[in-house]
């Protein structure tokens, strides 16, 4: 019987997650993508905790989400990351292929100042 997307990327997130994990000094850049809107977290595994989130909603653009909007939320989380004393983070793109508007989260939080 043939997997399901979901369940294929799922099955891929598990292995991206067995390799990586944030800390308080190098956290974890979460990403999610629903037909709607594209969220990120920067995660402390050690602690359990998220250190600051973003989203499209956030930024006023729910709905349909393109690359722009991608790039807005990656330069969005890039500056409540400076507020929060974060310059490192882990990406984790959560079981997605990096292309499109993952790609495009990636590069707008680079431009925006994250290293990783």
């Amino acid at each position: 019987m043939a997997i399901s997307k979901e369940q294929r990327r799922k099955r891929i997130r598990l292995g991206i997650r067995r390799k990586i994990s944030g800390t308080a000094d190098i956290p974890r850049l979460s990403v999610f993508k629903s037909n709607k809107g594209i969220y990120v977290q920067l995660i402390d595994d050690v602690n359990g905790t998220t250190i600051t989130s973003s989203s499209s909603k956030e930024i006023g653009q729910a709905g349909k989400v393109n690359i722009e909007v991608s790039t807005s939320v990656g330069k969005a989380i890039a500056e409540k990351a400076k507020k929060s004393g974060v310059e490192t983070v882990v990406f984790d793109r959560g079981g997605y292929p990096y292309h499109g508007k993952v790609k495009a989260l990636a590069e707008g939080a680079r431009e925006g100042g994250l290293k990783f």
